[in-house]
């Protein structure tokens, strides 16, 4: 149940976050598109990978950073086949999120891009396995609330976490329906948020 969860959780995140403020160079835009359709042409998250981070080696900015945190989320979620992908995917999510966060720091999709793998790095490598992450998490979420409480998918992000982590090391179950709650206050068509409610109990 805790995995589906967080699958939910942070699969909402591709779904809700998109990028309307940023430079709209011809990998970013495209990666709008297939964030959203890559079930057409999977395939085509391998190419999207590979052009971003050539993009990001030869002229690494904020907005292809953030770009490229976004589709490592996703080609580890979709593309890979093996453990071992999948964390290196959500490691490199990780990295390029870091150094976007290092130089858009007002950046709310830079954190919470960052928050995203590296909740998914840990959900990957196990909870319990991976708790000196959970510090990291927690601020990269509370960094997005402060800079942009419009930021809808955070919100799933967060409430996840409160219902993940053992009660012992900050979950509250409590805490994590008012999260989904207020994503879902933001976006009443969002379904996933539907789903998350109804899989902790709480009534719509």
């Amino acid at each position: 149940m805790r995995r589906r969860l967080l699958a939910l959780a942070l699969g909402c995140a591709v779904c809700l976050t998109g990028a309307a403020a940023w430079a709209q160079s011809p990998l970013v835009a495209e990666l709008e598109v297939v964030a959203t359709r890559y079930h057409e042409n999977p395939a085509r998250l391998d190419a999207l990978r590979e052009g971003l981070e050539q993009a990001a080696r030869t002229d690494p900015d904020v907005d292809t950073l953030i770009a490229l945190a976004r589709v490592c989320f996703i080609w580890g979620d979709i593309r890979a086949t093996t453990v071992e992908q999948k964390l290196e995917a959500y490691d490199r999510g990780r990295r390029a999120a870091r150094l976007a966060v290092e130089r858009a720091p007002r950046s709310a999709a830079a954190h919470f891009w960052l928050a995203t793998n590296t909740a998914r790095w840990g959900q990957t490598k196990g909870v319990l396995r991976s708790l000196f992450l959970l510090p990291t998490v927690q601020e990269e979420i509370g960094t997005v609330l402060d800079l942009d409480a419009g930021f809808t998918a955070v919100y799933a992000l967060a409430g996840h976490v409160y219902y993940e982590v053992p009660r012992i090391f900050g979950g509250d179950l409590d805490r994590a329906e008012q999260m989904f709650r207020q994503g879902l206050t933001q976006d009443k068509d969002a379904g996933e948020a539907r789903a998350l409610l109804t899989s902790i109990g709480g009534e719509l």
